[in-house]
């Protein structure tokens, strides 16, 4: 069971999900003006109507197909002020692949809410258009319905689909790979040290240079303190 047929022996509730109270109306079946015989093509309406009138948000709509080759879903919603006004959520749904075959005559359907041509909240009552234009089948309609609501989510998930969201904390850059030669490094060290001490072995012989001649010392240059 799921947006396109899928057979089964009939359609759990599952834990914590269950339908919307209503009552839908028997098909009836649309006929000519001032005849008794049914239309052809064959057209049939259902009406559902939640209790007391109240309003209702719709997420899923199940059902058994009957020989029903095309479903269009009516939503009726607040309008202005004091009125209600219809509008179509689902046109010419196609539930059987041939109407003159048996696949999908009795498949049961799932429609969901993201498949809807409009907004199904505040929903006062649902209109389910079936249309069946083979002359093959004397009797269409959809059976067992249920309307469901959105599931309720409780805090804790909510508060986990939050913690979910968050950015990870950024991860320290990963030095792997970036570090230079230890070999050289040190051997660059070592340079570095040699030309330090010739560097400061020249700055001493030029203080004592100024006071040598010919190689020798020239005591009458020297001062003393």
């Amino acid at each position: 069971m799921s947006g396109a047929a899928g057979p089964g022996p009939g359609v759990p509730a599952g834990p914590g999900r269950s339908p919307l109270p209503c009552a839908p109306r028997p098909a009836a079946t649309l006929q000519l003006p001032g005849g008794a015989e049914p239309a052809r093509p064959g057209v049939a309406v259902i009406d559902l109507r939640f209790p007391r009138g109240a309003a209702a948000d719709v997420q899923e709509i199940v059902f058994r197909n009957f020989y029903t080759a095309f479903l269009s879903v009516r939503v009726q919603r607040p309008g202005p002020p004091g009125s209600h006004r219809w509008v179509t959520c689902l046109r010419d749904y196609r539930l059987m692949p041939c109407p003159h075959t048996e696949e999908g005559s009795q498949d049961y359907f799932s429609l969901r809410r993201h498949q809807m041509l409009c907004d199904v909240d505040q929903v006062t009552a649902v209109r389910f258009i079936l249309r069946q234009p083979s002359p093959v089948w004397l009797h269409f309609t959809i059976e067992e319905l249920q309307i469901f609501p959105p599931r309720q989510k409780s805090p804790q998930k909510d508060f986990l689909s939050w913690l979910s969201q968050l950015t990870p904390p950024e991860q320290p850059a990963s030095l792997h790979g970036e570090l230079p030669d230890p070999e050289k490094v040190s051997s660059e060290v070592q340079q570095m040290w040699v030309l330090t001490e010739v560097i400061r072995a020249r700055q001493a012989a030029a203080r004592i240079g100024r006071f040598d001649v010919d190689g020798c010392y020239d005591v009458n240059l020297l001062s003393y303190t």
